[in-house]
């Protein structure tokens, strides 16, 4: 349940940015200095020995870091969560409707009884896991009529594996098993990860560095994870998590009048996952672009000033070994945790009475609210401390997204289903 930031592919450009053009004090002295010294006066020779302030002047003519290297942008990256929410939303809002029309004519075309009312959302639902259980058993048949000629034992043992996982699969709510086909993309683009010559393509598109100007990065580096740890930990996450999202999605719409019934959920999680893992992947864009490049520039800037400067260096050897040590660097993020935060934080404001158990002591278990605070907290401190192996402002962005879709949420997808269904009205 982590996003963290890529080391190994950080960018590299900001140190040759930096280069000192002033001389020293010594070499600006005239060459002559001593031999006008003999036949001139005391007040002549100060005026052509430069004073602390000339050389601190020369000093600080070195070209500023800001003019050579960009401010980064949050315009276009803004823009793009946006759009990339609304069209998540609008696709989603689609999809939804067009799979409870389909699952009320099937049931419609079964009985007429659903002809004197539409069919309710837990009607359709129990019709959806009929018709998977079908496919699954006729996978079962297809498999046994495939094995026939194989050893008896054999096909005992592949048949017994693979029942098993078909009923594991059917008996999981829905949204586990979409939360398990986010995994296995994100299974997929890790494996890529492994492949040494798509390196350079991967750090440049499955990772999103805020001074690459990039925006498609937003949404490509949440289902990227380059460390199997990272991978596992944010996939158990989200499988558990996701799931209990995806049934308080279901229980808010249950609220919602006849012509509001839907016959699946996975479509709504899937656009609040998008729109989640862009809305922190924004915030942590502008944090990186705002907060972090200032103080980088600054860092720069008064570490040249003062190499360049041995009048100033003179100050205080304490305040140069800090104002000359290497500048921090912004680093590329990758992961879905920021998604994965707000999902964890709708969960625990809509079952606030729920229990969560710790990976390691397993044993442990603490209020899933107590557990997200003390995560907070930690994102928090990772941020004044700053910490650098997680991306806390993508923490944080996440959990923020979560509180607030638990308070609008609802409301917001309802108003996106209405408006889909006037806009497709026969009257329209």
């Amino acid at each position: 349940m982590f996003r963290t930031t890529n080391v190994l592919g950080a960018s590299r450009n900001l140190r040759p940015c930096i280069h000192p053009s002033s001389c020293s004090f010594f070499h600006s002295l005239p060459r002559n200095v001593s031999r006008i010294g003999r036949f001139t006066s005391e007040k002549s020779f100060r005026n052509i020995l430069p004073t602390f302030r000339d050389q601190v002047a020369r000093s600080t003519g070195v070209e500023s870091f800001s003019s050579r290297f960009p401010r980064p942008t949050i315009r276009n990256q803004v823009l793009f969560f946006v759009g990339g929410s609304l069209l998540a939303y609008s696709i989603a809002a689609s999809q939804t409707e067009i799979d409870t029309k389909y699952w009320s004519k099937q049931l419609v075309s079964v009985s007429h009884r659903w002809t004197l009312r539409p069919p309710t959302t837990e009607e359709m639902r129990k019709a959806q896991y009929l018709e998977l259980g079908k496919y699954l058993q006729t996978q079962v048949n297809q498999l046994k009529d495939k094995l026939a000629e194989w050893p008896l034992a054999l096909r005992n043992l592949i048949l017994s594996v693979y029942v098993q996982a078909a009923q594991s699969y059917l008996d999981a709510p829905e949204g586990r098993r979409l939360c398990w086909l986010i995994c296995g993309v994100n299974t997929a683009i890790y494996l890529v990860w492994k492949i040494p010559r798509l390196a350079p393509f991967m750090n440049r598109s499955f990772t999103h560095h805020p001074l690459s100007g990039r925006s498609y990065t937003l949404l490509t580096s949440m289902f990227s994870h380059q460390s199997f740890i990272h991978l596992l930990a944010n996939s158990m996450a989200l499988a558990s998590f996701g799931s209990a999202a995806t049934h308080y999605f279901t229980l808010e719409q249950l609220k919602h009048d006849e012509h509001q019934q839907e016959a699946t959920a996975k479509w709504h999680f899937l656009a609040f996952f998008i729109s989640a893992g862009l809305f922190s992947g924004v915030v942590s864009h502008v944090a990186a672009s705002k907060i972090m490049f200032p103080r980088l520039v600054n860092q720069y800037t008064a570490s040249a000033v003062i190499k360049n400067s041995p009048a100033a260096s003179a100050i205080s050897s304490t305040v140069v070994k800090t104002a000359t040590a290497a500048p921090r660097e912004i680093l590329p993020s990758l992961g879905a945790s920021g998604a994965i935060y707000a999902a964890v934080t709708v969960s625990a404001l809509a079952f606030p009475d729920a229990q969560v158990s710790l990976v390691f002591p397993s044993f442990i278990s603490l209020p899933i609210q107590a557990g997200v605070g003390g995560l907070v907290m930690l994102d928090m401190i990772g941020i004044i401390r700053g910490w650098r192996m997680f991306d806390h402002y993508a923490h944080l962005g996440g959990a923020a997204f979560g509180a607030i879709y638990y308070m609008y949420g609802p409301q917001w997808w309802a108003f996106m289903r209405g408006g889909y269904q006037q806009l497709h009205s026969p009257t329209s």
